[in-house]
């Protein structure tokens, strides 16, 4: 999806005017960004492919790690899929399983004592955001109905 076509979609949902007076700008300027800035029409780069362009040239994740905080998650980046071939599918889907596993380790070693620290919160995410790349891993290959980039190697890991 183009981030203008997003945008079109956005202002159905609140309008443009709204939007306008929210951020002090002409709704003339918001209705622009909802229109393809090819050069050839009327829109305008807007706050979307702006974004996008900084972290292209800056390669800084941590701009996108901030907007997804200001709304309330967290960013992950994809995996690359690198794993190989249908045969290599219940090993996958083990791993997700043992991964599910080591984090509810985690959570009920940190949680035996009625409390989560700081070191035992930052344990907890660690294992988190393993079992969400490696999940996420499989999906894209479920997407691409190739299998083939299944068999690697498990990736260095931080277990308790």
């Amino acid at each position: 999806m183009e981030s203008h076509e997003l945008l079109q979609e956005v202002f159905q949902k609140t309008s443009a005017k709204q939007i306008a007076a929210a951020l002090g700008l002409s709704l003339s300027m918001i209705y622009k960004w909802s229109e393809p800035d090819d050069g050839t029409g009327s829109g305008a780069a807007n706050p979307l492919d702006r974004i996008e362009a900084l972290v292209r040239c800056t390669n800084d994740t941590r701009i996108v790690h901030w907007i997804c905080e200001q709304a309330g998650g967290f960013f992950i980046k994809n995996p690359k899929a690198t794993w190989p071939h249908p045969i290599h599918l219940m090993p996958a889907t083990n791993q997700i399983v043992q991964e599910f596993a080591d984090l509810l380790a985690v959570i009920a070693t940190a949680a035996t004592d009625n409390q989560i620290t700081k070191q035992e919160s930052k344990t907890i995410r660690a294992r988190w955001e393993e079992l969400k790349a490696v999940t996420e891993e499989f999906v894209q290959c479920c997407e691409k109905g190739n299998f083939t980039p299944l068999k690697r190697e498990t990736p260095t890991q931080t277990k308790v």
